[in-house]
C-alpha cells in the first residue's frame, strides 16, 4: 500500500481517490484520505529495520520505487544519502515528493514513471527498495519490477530490499491461500497477491538476487496499538474521528480489519534484504 502524509492534507494537496465513493476506492487510498501516514504492512518498525539492514549512508545513491507521498522517503533522507530518487506513476505523489528536502546535501528528485520501467540509467543506484507494491501485482509484473531493480543497481555495492505482505507458513494449503487472496481483494478492492517467505525469496533469486536477511512481523495495520505506534496518539485519534464522521468509510475500515483479523494466523508482513547474485561468467 502506498503512503501519505499529514503535510499533504494540511496543504490541501489532492490525494488519490478524488471523486470516488468511499465504498469503491482502493483501501490504501481510503486510509490515506482519512490521514493514515504509514500504510506499510509491518508498520514503521519494519520499515526502520529495512533501512537499517540496507545500511543507507552518505555515499549511497538511493532509488525508492512506488514512493507514495513520502513517509519512508523522509526516514531515508534523515540518513543523508548522496542522492535520493523517488519513482511513482501518480502525478500527485510526484508533485509532493519533488519538494522534499533532507537535513544534508542530498540531491533529491522525483520521477513520474512505472516501477517496472523507470527510465533511469543502468547501475544508477547503490540502494533500491520498494514497499507494499509488489504484493499488488500479478506474478509477471512482480518479476518485471524486481528485474528493473536489478538493472538499476551497481553490481559491486548494490543492495535491494522489499517490505510486503506474506502468507504463512511456507507450506500453507493452496486452497486457504486462494481464500485469503479472495477475501483481501473483497476488502481492499485491489488484487493483492502475497507470497510465502520462501516464495518471495525464490522470486528474488530467479531475478538475480541473493537474499541475505529477512524479518517478519504481524500484519496489524488497523489495530489500535499499531495505529498509535505508527502515527502517534493525536494523529491516530484524528484518523478515528474522520472515520466516525464518514459512515461509508467506517464500514470499509471495519471490513478491512475483520478480514485482517480473520486471517491473522496466516497473514503477516515481511522485509527481505538482497544483493545482486555474482555472475557465473
Amino acid at each position: 500500500m502506498a503512503s501519505t502524509d499529514h503535510w499533504a492534507l494540511q496543504k490541501n494537496i489532492s490525494l488519490p481517490g478524488d471523486g470516488l465513493d468511499a465504498a469503491r476506492m482502493p483501501g490504501h487510498w481510503l486510509l490515506a484520505r482519512l490521514g493514515k501516514r504509514v500504510l506499510r504492512p509491518g508498520g514503521v518498525e519494519l520499515t526502520r529495520w529495512m533501512l537499517d539492514a540496507l545500511g543507507v549512508d552518505p555515499q549511497d545513491r538511493v532509488v525508492e520505487l512506488a514512493a507514495g507521498l513520502g513517509a519512508t522517503a523522509r526516514l531515508t533522507l534523515a540518513r543523508r544519502p548522496a542522492a535520493y530518487t523517488a519513482v511513482d506513476r501518480d502525478a500527485t505523489a510526484v508533485a509532493t515528493l519533488s519538494v522534499l528536502v533532507g537535513p544534508g546535501a542530498t540531491e533529491v528528485r522525483a520521477v513520474r514513471s512505472d516501477a517496472a520501467d523507470t527510465g533511469l540509467p543502468d547501475g544508477a543506484a547503490t540502494v533500491v527498495y520498494g514497499e507494499a507494491m509488489l504484493t499488488m501485482q500479478p506474478e509477471p509484473a512482480k518479476r518485471r519490477i524486481v528485474r528493473e531493480a536489478r538493472r538499476l543497481l551497481d553490481d559491486s555495492t548494490g543492495r535491494y530490499a522489499i517490505h510486503e505482505l506474506c502468507l504463512l507458513p511456507d507450506d500453507l494449503d493452496p486452497a486457504l491461500a486462494e481464500r485469503i487472496t479472495h477475501d483481501l481483494h473483497g476488502a481492499i478492492h485491489v488484487g493483492a497477491r502475497p507470497l510465502t517467505p520462501s516464495g518471495w525469496t525464490e522470486l528474488l533469486a530467479d531475478e538475480g538476487f541473493t537474499v541475505t536477511a529477512h524479518k517478519t512481523a504481524p500484519m496489524a495495520l488497523l489495530e489500535p496499538r499499531r495505529l498509535v505506534a505508527d502515527e502517534g496518539l493525536i494523529p491516530a485519534l484524528r484518523i478515528a474521528g474522520r472515520a466516525l464522521r464518514n459512515p461509508a468509510a467506517l464500514r470499509r475500515v471495519l471490513h478491512m480489519r475483520r478480514v485482517f483479523r480473520r486471517h491473522s494466523a496466516h497473514l503477516g508482513a515481511i522485509s527481505l534484504l538482497a544483493v545482486p547474485t555474482p555472475s557465473q561468467h
